[in-house]
């Protein structure tokens, strides 16, 4: 349960608050115990990013009907979902420093809207171009906006007590999209079809953005208050120089630097090999070669998405008790462990087997952010977030080429089991590059 916040008195109306510092209750007003603000800045954007996972959940779904329909390969779609996670990796960094510099209201509710115009206008497409243009440009960009980096923006201004675990539950905000989704967007798109499907997803994506525009706040300066678990020494952050893309780019300048950059790099782009890139994308592709419906095969996806909660949070509140690498090590083993397993796994029917898998796999999926994050506030400061959103693209480059390579893989051989495989031993190799990282003194 959120814990009530008894070093900061009650904020004022909005539209009054402007001083750093908190401001002293009116006379005769009891200054009881409340629930912090940042709280409900954290609700917010767990809504808001439960809502952009939605498009990015229906790639693999998507799939089969699009090849069907307009006869393009499954290496040509897979190109547009391949650019689509490159945009939203390569927009990350940019992103932060747009938010630290014109706040996460003004970025967010446009990233919502970009998403919501891509996914809307592919209902018109009838040319491969057109797919990568709105799946690929529009809905990659504005998930870019509102990626991880977002998760770490927010909790890094908000928060400075469980910071893990609000970074835990607001990173499952992506597989939570996937969990509400995945079986909605697969029953309609063997329903009404696939255009009634994206049109639904276009319609959740507008329909947050008044959400964003009327609550979620930018800063707890902007109330008068200090984040949550700050004590009476917290000084407020320095207002953010103009120029994002200065800022975004002298941060990769600085941290690509240091050795710890290009292992946090190159474990993270792994990390997205192996969930978003693969599984993510051809999980349900896979499984119907061999027999299984569609919808079955997306409400395992989704399955996978309800356990990532659980591991995800959990994973927020170890990195908050443990050394953030030696979680790592174990998370990289594990996933590559169930990797390697899969091929032998997939029947036309959901096997005991297959659940272990799903439970197994989806405990793991997304865990490594809340450490990843961890690792770069403690050797990039300041610029923690800005960081992360570097290394987050390395994350989106290794999903992007691994879902057209996988899809390569499967026009070329007809299985995809030499994707499954690859992508298992290049996560023991992370495992094996994350514990080169050093950990600084504590101060």
């Amino acid at each position: 349960m959120p814990q009530t916040d008894r070093t900061a008195p009650p904020s004022p109306p909005a539209s009054t608050a402007a001083a750093p510092s908190a401001p002293t209750p009116a006379k005769g007003r009891r200054a009881g115990p409340r629930i912090h603000p940042a709280w409900w800045v954290a609700l917010i954007a767990f809504v808001v990013l439960v809502s952009a996972a939605g498009f990015r959940a229906t790639p693999g779904v998507f799939i089969d009907p699009l090849h069907e329909e307009f006869g393009w390969s499954r290496g040509g779609i897979s190109f547009a979902i391949s650019v689509n996670l490159l945009l939203y990796g390569l927009t990350a960094p940019f992103a932060a420093a747009l938010m630290d510099r014109y706040g996460i209201r003004r970025v967010v509710a446009g990233a919502l809207l970009l998403i919501a115009a891509g996914s809307g206008l592919t209902v018109f497409m009838t040319s491969h171009w057109q797919l990568v243009l709105c799946w690929g440009v529009l809905v990659g960009f504005g998930a870019g906006s509102m990626a991880l980096a977002f998760a770490a923006t927010v909790s890094g201004r908000w928060f400075v007590a469980r910071r893990g675990l609000v970074t835990g539950v607001l990173t499952a905000g992506g597989a939570a999209g996937q969990l509400v989704f995945l079986p909605l967007v697969a029953l309609l798109v063997e329903g009404p079809g696939w255009r009634a499907a994206a049109l639904v997803v276009a319609g959740c994506a507008l329909a947050v953005v008044p959400l964003v525009v009327w609550l979620l706040r930018d800063r707890p300066e902007d109330l008068g208050l200090r984040p949550y678990g700050a004590g009476p020494e917290y000084l407020a952050p320095a207002t953010a120089p103009a120029g994002a893309a200065r800022r975004a780019l002298g941060a990769l300048r600085a941290a690509a630097r240091t050795p710890v950059f290009w292992l946090l790099a190159g474990t993270f782009a792994i990390c997205g090999a192996s969930t978003n890139g693969l599984i993510g994308t051809h999980f349900v592709p896979g499984a119907h070669d061999h027999g299984m419906p569609v919808p079955v095969a997306a409400s395992l996806l989704a399955l996978i998405g309800i356990f990532d909660l659980f591991g995800t949070v959990f994973s927020g509140w170890l990195t908050d008790r443990f050394d953030p690498r030696r979680l790592l090590a174990v998370y990289y083993s594990l996933r590559g462990l169930s990797l390697l397993l899969l091929p032998m796994l997939f029947a036309g029917e959901v096997q005991p087997p297959m659940l272990f898998f799903v439970v197994f796999y989806g405990l793991d999926w997304v865990a490594t952010v809340p450490p990843t994050i961890a690792l770069c506030r403690e050797h990039f400061g300041e610029d923690g977030a800005v960081v992360f959103g570097w290394v987050l693209a390395s994350h989106q480059i290794g999903a992007a080429l691994v879902a057209y390579g996988a899809g390569v893989v499967r026009d070329v051989t007809g299985s995809y089991d030499l994707a499954w495989l690859s992508s298992g031993a290049l996560c023991v190799l992370a495992a094996l590059m994350v514990m080169g990282i050093r950990r600084r003194p504590r101060r």
